[in-house]
C-alpha cells in the first residue's frame, strides 16, 4: 500500500543519504560496464557464438567439452596435407608444409590466450556479477523493504489520534527507523566495498594485457621464423596478381601493408631484391642468383633448378617482367624470378 501511494503521489517517503545514492549508482555503473567488457572479451576470444553456447552447457553441466581444433590449427592441417599431397620435395608443397605448422602453433598460442584470460580475467568479472553484486541487489531490496514500513509507520503516526495509538505508533517509527538504518548501513559496508572491486579487476585487466601481449609476441615471432624460412619473396611475386605480364618490374607497388612492415620487420629485403632486379632488367649485365626452391622447367625453353645452387642470370629485351635466363655451365633457359635470391 505505502509503494503505491508513493507511486500515486500521495504518500511521503524517505531519502537516501547523498553517500549511498552515490555508491548505489557506482554500483549499477560498474555492473553494467563489467557486464558488457565480459560479454564482448568472450566474442573477442571465441568469435563463434556456437562454440560459446556449447562452451557454456558444458560449464553449466559441470563437464568438460570435447577438445576440436581451433581454426588456426585447421587451417594448418589443411595446409600441411595439400603440401604432402603436392609434394614435399616441391617448392609449393614445401612451403605449403611449413605456413601449415606455423598457423598450428599459432593456433596453440591462441588456445593459451583463451585459457589464461578466462582464468585471470573473465572468471574474477564473472564471479563479480554472479556474486558480489547478487548480494548487493539481494540487500538493497531490503533496505527498499525496511523503507517502506518506516515510511509506513510514519503515515500511521500522522493519522493517529487518540494517544494511545499515537504512542503505539511511534513505538513501531522508533522500530522500524532503527532497523531501516542498520539496513542502510550493512547495505553501505557492501557498496564501499566496489572501490576495492575496481583495484581487483585493475590487476586482472593488468593480467589480461600481459596474457595478449604474450600471444602477440609468440604471433610475430612465429611469422618471423617462417618469413625467414620461405626466403625473402621479390615484390613480383608479391603482388603478381594485380599486375599484367608486361608490366616492367620497377613499375610494381609493394601493398602498402607489407611496405610499413618493412619498416620495422628487419627481415624484409623486397626492396633491395627489387631494386636489384630493376637494375638487372635495365642493364645487359649479368648477375649471381641463389635459387630459393626446386624448380621443374616446363618445357625446354626453360631452366630446371635446384635448391640453394648459384646460377648467373640476365635479362634479354622484350622478355617477360616474371622471368630472366639462366645459366648453368652450358645449360641455359628461363628462370621464374620469385625463385631466385639475387647475390651482392
Amino acid at each position: 500500500l505505502q509503494f503505491t501511494e508513493e507511486k500515486l503521489g500521495q504518500a511521503e517517503k524517505t531519502e537516501l543519504d547523498a553517500h549511498l545514492e552515490n555508491l548505489l549508482s557506482k554500483a549499477e555503473c560498474t555492473k553494467l560496464w563489467t557486464e558488457k567488457i565480459m560479454k564482448q572479451t568472450e566474442v573477442l576470444l571465441q568469435p563463434n557464438p556456437n562454440a560459446r553456447i556449447e562452451e557454456f552447457v558444458y560449464e553449466k553441466l559441470d563437464r568438460k567439452a570435447p577438445s576440436r581444433m581451433n581454426n588456426p590449427e585447421l587451417l594448418g592441417q589443411y595446409m600441411i596435407d595439400a603440401g604432402n599431397e603436392f609434394g614435399p620435395g616441391t617448392a609449393y608443397g614445401n612451403a605449403l608444409i611449413k605456413c601449415g605448422e606455423t598457423q598450428r602453433r599459432i593456433g596453440a598460442a591462441d588456445r593459451e590466450l583463451i585459457q589464461t584470460s578466462a582464468i585471470n580475467f573473465l572468471t574474477p568479472l564473472r564471479n563479480f556479477i554472479e556474486g558480489d553484486y547478487k548480494t548487493i541487489t539481494k540487500e538493497r531490496k531490503l533496505l527498499q523493504n525496511k523503507r517502506l514500513d518506516l515510511d509506513a509507520a510514519k503515515t500511521r503516526l500522522k493519522k493517529a489520534k487518540v494517544a494511545e495509538a499515537r504512542a503505539a505508533s511511534e513505538q513501531e517509527v522508533r522500530i522500524t527507523q532503527s532497523e531501516f538504518d542498520r539496513q542502510a548501513e550493512i547495505t553501505r559496508l557492501l557498496l564501499e566495498g566496489i572501490s576495492s572491486t575496481h583495484a581487483h579487476h585493475l590487476r586482472c585487466l593488468n593480467d589480461f594485457v600481459e596474457a595478449q601481449m604474450t600471444y602477440y609476441a609468440q604471433c610475430y615471432q612465429y611469422m618471423l621464423d617462417l618469413q625467414k624460412q620461405l626466403g625473402s619473396f621479390p615484390s613480383t611475386f608479391l603482388s603478381n596478381n594485380n599486375q599484367s605480364s608486361t608490366t616492367p618490374v620497377q613499375s610494381v607497388s609493394t601493398p602498402s601493408v607489407l611496405a610499413s612492415a618493412s619498416a620495422s620487420l628487419p627481415s624484409v629485403s623486397n626492396s633491395v631484391v627489387t631494386s636489384g632486379l630493376s637494375e638487372l632488367k635495365s642493364s645487359s649485365g649479368s648477375r649471381k642468383a641463389r635459387v630459393l626452391y626446386d624448380y621443374d622447367a616446363a618445357n625446354s625453353s626453360e631452366l630446371s633448378l635446384l635448391a640453394d645452387e648459384v646460377i648467373t642470370v640476365y635479362s634479354i629485351p622484350g622478355m617477360d617482367s616474371d622471368w630472366l635466363m639462366g645459366e648453368r655451365g652450358n645449360q641455359k633457359g628461363k628462370v621464374p624470378i620469385t625463385y631466385l635470391e639475387l647475390l651482392n
